[in-house]
């Protein structure tokens, strides 16, 4: 799905949830990128392949990956991926979500 045209001082988050595992328990990390940071931030959404189905997946207790992006209060983008379908540009989308979010986790 195409994202809207960004608007001057139009702000957007991304959040990533992890679930799953032996344990079952989830984690939810919140990254909302400051107006100098946006473009790079961009970038990485951009490089995700939100409409590609996303690649076979296999094996139990694996953990399970949401992302979201809003934009102006809207989803504009969403999936759902296996734990090993996480890779390329959903890692580093992955990584730079929760190296943003630190310790503030909820």
């Amino acid at each position: 799905m195409p994202r809207p045209e960004a608007t001057p001082g139009s702000t957007f988050a991304v959040v990533v949830v992890r679930s799953g595992g032996i344990a079952g328990m989830s984690r939810r990390w919140r990254a909302e990128p400051d107006p100098e940071g946006a473009s790079r931030w961009r970038s990485l959404i951009d490089r995700c392949p939100w409409d590609a189905p996303p690649p076979p997946s296999s094996g139990a207790d694996r953990f399970q990956w949401r992302i979201d992006v809003e934009e102006g209060g809207t989803a504009v983008h969403h999936a759902r991926l296996a734990d090993t379908q996480v890779e390329g540009p959903w890692r580093a989308l992955i990584d730079e979500v929760r190296r943003a979010a630190g310790a503030h986790r909820t």
